[in-house]
């Protein structure tokens, strides 16, 4: 029983991760319809910048750690800017190809910049430290990310639902001309999109980044924050990270009772799974746009 409580724990913990995630991907889809594959890559490389400031140049935390969600910001607006709305004639496999693209430059550009090998960010937080609940263990860092994730899912909650600009997101992503015709700059908010959605995903990296850091890092978060989103349905923020906490401790308790090598197979079965019975999610409402 302790074993099992222990293994839900630690289920939770690797699915706030991949909550982070899932709510990135879920900001860009709900205005846009695409996938954003870049979204990691993006975490990546704010990831890296931070570690350089830190590392190298002795900058402090309160200073470096803002500077970089406003560095994500910018860099998703700026890629969003001068490369997706470049794109001629744009249709939603050929925004996922885009996205794709971006993420091997991201990706190269890093590891040509700071090399393949493993480094180790300066964080304030030890991944090492840890509360006991009773007779279970879980480190500061594991409810720090918890923390994270509920903050983030309530504010963009509320943000979307009762903001102005939230409300033109949705707008743009159900009918992008009516909303033109009602005055919404559909493309600024579009790329205040990518800018919010890349200051959350860098929350992830960082995060990740205080455990291991290498130019890699981001793939299996990115992956399982995907399918997260997928299976809580790709609107709904709730939605992700509900799914992001179920396929935590689902790939868990798989891995602790039947096989750790399938762990990571999981996901994608879960994504085939949901998309055969319920295309839309589990939370998500399906609607049809008219024309």
């Amino acid at each position: 029983m302790l074993n099992f409580l222990q293994m839900i724990v630690n289920g939770m913990a690797a699915g706030s991760t991949y909550a982070l995630m899932g709510l990135a991907m879920v900001i860009i889809y709900k205005t846009t319809e695409v996938p954003n594959f870049t979204q990691g890559e993006m975490a990546l490389l704010s990831s890296y910048l931070t570690y350089m400031f830190l590392d190298q140049y002795g900058v402090p935390y309160h200073v470096v750690f803002p500077a970089a969600l406003v560095f994500a910001f910018v860099l998703g607006c700026v890629l969003e800017f001068v490369v997706l709305r470049r794109a001629k004639e744009p249709n939603i496999l050929g925004m996922i190809v885009i996205t794709i693209g971006l993420e091997m430059i991201l990706m190269g550009f890093v590891s040509w910049k700071f090399g393949a090998d493993q480094k180790t960010m300066p964080f304030p937080i030890t991944p090492y430290d840890s509360v006991v609940i009773g007779k279970v263990f879980i480190s500061t860092l594991e409810l720090l990310t918890m923390g994270m994730v509920l903050l983030l899912m309530t504010g963009l909650f509320v943000f979307l639902r009762y903001s102005k600009l939230g409300i033109a997101m949705k707008a743009t992503q159900q009918n992008d001309v009516a909303a033109r015709l009602m005055g919404i700059r559909t493309d600024r908010i579009r790329m205040a999109t990518w800018g919010i959605s890349s200051t959350v995903g860098c929350t992830a990296g960082l995060l990740i980044s205080s455990i291991v850091m290498q130019p890699y890092m981001m793939w299996d978060p990115l992956l399982k924050g995907f399918a997260a989103a997928v299976m809580g349905g790709m609107t709904s923020l709730p939605g992700a990270v509900f799914g992001a906490y179920m396929l935590g401790i689902i790939e868990n308790l798989f891995g602790g009772y039947i096989s750790i090598e399938f762990k990571s197979v999981v996901a994608f079965a879960i994504i085939v799974l949901v998309l055969c019975v319920k295309p839309s999610g589990l939370f998500a409402r399906h609607y049809v746009k008219k024309v």
